[in-house]
């Protein structure tokens, strides 16, 4: 059998999934894609890796000027399948308490009851995080990474699927808050939405309003975690492993960044490369996946020194550059894979 598929199965808790589930869920995970697409036209690309990261349980941080359709992308995924949205308007004057929830004296039953914040739910649209006070954004860090929220010593978890996707606008400071390294490392991906183009905007000046009114959902919770549970399954070879990992040390090792990225950088590309290889009908994972996804990955994940920033370099720009330079993974017999 094929090295990608076989491999060293050290740590595997399962067999691979067989061929006819792969395909079902492969349909599944392209019909979820279909469907927020009549929404958000033109951006096959964002809104893939966005259902992706659902399914590998992962968050999206999503970087773009304002009108271009962030808060529309969410919205239809949430549409997409049949569970619970919330969505948190971060300003300034917005408490820890108002994301997480807090405990309020009942004087009928003489008792504290909790109040969930907005956070607890199954989707969660963190609109404009970067305007919420540095307490508030310190909220969200056990949420994301731990998908609970501990409120006056009770700990409280979030329902599966759970998942956060906040957004930012890059071009305006005023009454913004720099997001911590600690929680720009808990987002799987960093996306950019972009202007449509010429043919798209006119598909979405005409039928965009009526789009929004028909779109329905077409999974159910318990489908996105039966997909998280495949996902889980998906082969990731031990030489595929080592292709991953020796990206991200050489992250750590480049004379041109300044911090490189964490093991959770790793765990997050390793994650989401099997969610992609699921999504192309394939139960194990391609360095070829690993080469497409580590951009997204770990863009936001790296700092660069002094001196790439005043070259005007770009962290993807570092990361293409890194990966040409690593010897991938003989592929040892196609006819098997």
């Amino acid at each position: 059998m094929d090295q990608y598929i076989d491999g060293s199965r050290e740590g595997a808790v399962s067999e691979p999934i067989d061929q006819e589930r792969t395909e079902a869920a492969s349909r599944l995970i392209g019909s979820m894609i279909d469907n927020i697409e009549t929404v958000i036209a033109g951006k096959h690309e964002v809104v893939k890796l966005t259902v992706l990261c659902l399914i590998a349980g992962g968050h999206v941080l999503i970087e773009d000027i304002p009108g271009v359709g962030k808060t529309s992308l969410v919205w239809a995924l949430a549409k997409s399948v049949n569970c619970e949205f919330k969505r948190i308007q971060f300003t300034p004057d917005v408490m820890p308490s108002d994301v997480s929830g807090f405990s309020i004296y009942n004087q009928k039953t003489g008792e504290f009851e909790f109040r969930p914040g907005a956070a607890m739910s199954n989707i969660v649209l963190a609109d404009e995080i970067n305007r919420a006070s540095a307490k508030t954004q310190s909220a969200m860090l056990e949420i994301m990474e731990e998908r609970q929220a501990t409120v006056d010593g009770n700990t409280y978890r979030m329902e599966s699927p759970y998942m956060v996707l906040a957004t930012q606008n890059p071009i305006e400071s005023l009454g913004t808050y720099q997001l911590p390294e600690a929680q720009i490392d808990r987002f799987m991906i960093k996306l950019s939405i972009g202007y449509p183009s010429y043919e798209d905007e006119i598909r979405i000046v005409m039928t965009g309003e009526a789009s929004k009114k028909t779109i329905s959902h077409i999974a159910e919770k318990d489908d996105v975690q039966t997909l998280a549970e495949l996902c889980k399954r998906v082969v990731c070879s031990r030489e595929v492993t080592s292709y991953l990992v020796k990206i991200i040390e050489a992250t750590r090792k480049h004379p041109e960044i300044k911090l490189g990225s964490s093991p959770r950088g790793s765990i997050a590309l390793y994650n989401l490369c099997r969610a992609y290889a699921l999504s192309k009908g394939r139960n194990y994972v391609l360095p070829d996946d690993v080469k497409y996804l580590a951009p997204f990955v770990l863009g936001h994940r790296i700092i660069l020194n002094h001196g790439a920033i005043a070259e005007k370099k770009v962290p993807a720009d570092l990361v293409a550059s890194i990966i040409k330079n690593i010897s991938v993974p003989v592929h040892l017999d196609r006819k098997e894979a």
